[in-house]
């Protein structure tokens, strides 16, 4: 399992416990939804050649094996 599988699965494990306590219903939606969101804000800052790098590396596989 990826990195970032594994941390979307914690997230997605905390926000159904933080539900089942009794934490009103918006904030395990709102940890989802940062979750989902922390990488792409990441990816979204990069320049133009640190996105072809990458994009490079996962076509050669050798990022999310």
């Amino acid at each position: 399992m990826s990195r970032r599988w594994q941390l979307a699965a914690a997230a997605a494990a905390i926000a159904i416990i933080l539900w089942i306590v009794g934490i009103p219903w918006y904030v395990p939606v709102l940890l989802l939804v940062a979750a989902a969101a922390v990488p792409v804000i990441g990816y979204l800052m990069l320049d133009s050649s640190q996105r072809a790098r990458i994009r490079r590396m996962r076509q050669r596989r050798q990022i999310g094996r």
